[in-house]
């Protein structure tokens, strides 16, 4: 369990998490905005997949149980890749892992293909900094589209490249999994992502190769991009503000039960080195109960946490009044 608790309401970040702080120098350039420039490549791939997905859907049914089984094992196996490990571990630091754990987590991010750990970091790291701004690569300010999917599908706004490119990635660089997982990206995809969730059931049990394709890959991949893109738009704009008022992110529960835990977005936007995104514990919040129980198997050390009291103060001080215990 978590032995490490952060007294003061001050914190003060290690080196390679100050990137996540919000910028409250950054103003946007006056003027009219960039052009929209469509990227068509992404747009036919990203409607192959959801076509491929609602197919999938259609052939969930005469999946074999295995199947099933093996379907939701890959959808949290590759969720856990972005949550406990993109996200928690190398984009926040919030927590330290030990190399097995490491590799756990890069094998399932690669499952999960939405981009390598190190461009997903630094992109994430972006949005905190620049939150909901230009150089915020999924400004939920543009829209629910846009912050869900749309910004995937269009040319990068200039300040979310030029921002990017100045930010203090040293810890990532640094970091061997990290940077061997970007080299050999695009196989590791090629592998987790599509052969293994084919294979397996194919080879194993007898499923129909066609159903092994579309379901427990392409069905799965879908699901989980569009739990994780939830987090960018959803909870962006519906939900109460009970730690700051002041900025858009929300707690959203539709949000925290399909991102196993991401919804509580209030807090992370508020507290983002808190390696449970809540101040709630396992409580809805299937990546923090992961994280405990790597830290109680000595996989995992040094969960950061935010004080209940330092808590309490911001949510009185800044909150929307909605706050709750329990």
């Amino acid at each position: 369990m978590p032995d490490r608790e952060i007294k003061s309401p001050i914190w003060h970040p290690e080196p390679g998490t100050v990137e996540d702080v919000f910028d409250h120098t950054y103003k946007e350039k006056e003027g009219p905005k960039p052009p929209t420039v469509i990227v068509w490549r992404n747009v036919i791939l990203m409607s192959l997949l959801h076509l491929g997905a609602l197919y999938g859907l259609f052939l969930f049914p005469s999946a074999r149980a295995l199947t099933w089984i093996w379907f939701f094992g890959c959808l949290l196996f590759s969720a856990l890749g972005i949550t406990a490990g993109a996200h928690r571990l190398w984009s926040h630091r919030s927590y330290k892992a030990s190399l097995p754990l490491q590799i756990f987590l890069a094998l399932g991010n690669s499952m999960a293909f939405q981009n390598d750990i190190y461009e997903w970091s630094r992109d994430h790291r972006v949005h905190h900094k620049y939150s909901e701004t230009d150089a915020d690569p999924h400004n939920a300010v543009r829209g629910f589209f846009f912050s869900h999917v749309g910004w995937l599908l269009v040319r990068k706004h200039p300040d979310v490249i030029e921002k990017g490119r100045k930010l203090e990635l040293s810890d990532l660089k640094a970091d061997k999994v990290v940077m061997f997982q970007r080299r050999h990206y695009k196989p590791s995809v090629l592998l987790m992502c599509f052969f293994v969730p084919t294979f397996v059931p194919w080879y194993v049990w007898g499923e129909s190769l066609w159903v092994a394709y579309f379901v427990p890959a392409v069905l799965r991949y879908a699901l989980v991009l569009n739990a994780t893109w939830l987090v960018n738009s959803a909870a962006h704009m519906w939900g109460n503000r009970p730690y700051d008022s002041s900025i858009n992110p929300r707690e959203n529960r539709f949000v925290t039960f399909s991102a196993i835990g991401e919804g509580f977005h209030n807090y992370h936007h508020t507290f983002p080195f808190d390696y449970a995104t809540s101040e709630f514990g396992c409580k809805l919040n299937l990546t923090t109960c992961f994280i405990d129980l790597m830290c109680f198997l000595g996989l995992a050390r040094e969960p950061k946490r935010v004080s209940r009291e330092a808590v309490l103060a911001r949510a009185q001080r800044t909150g929307d009044g909605s706050h709750w215990s329990g």
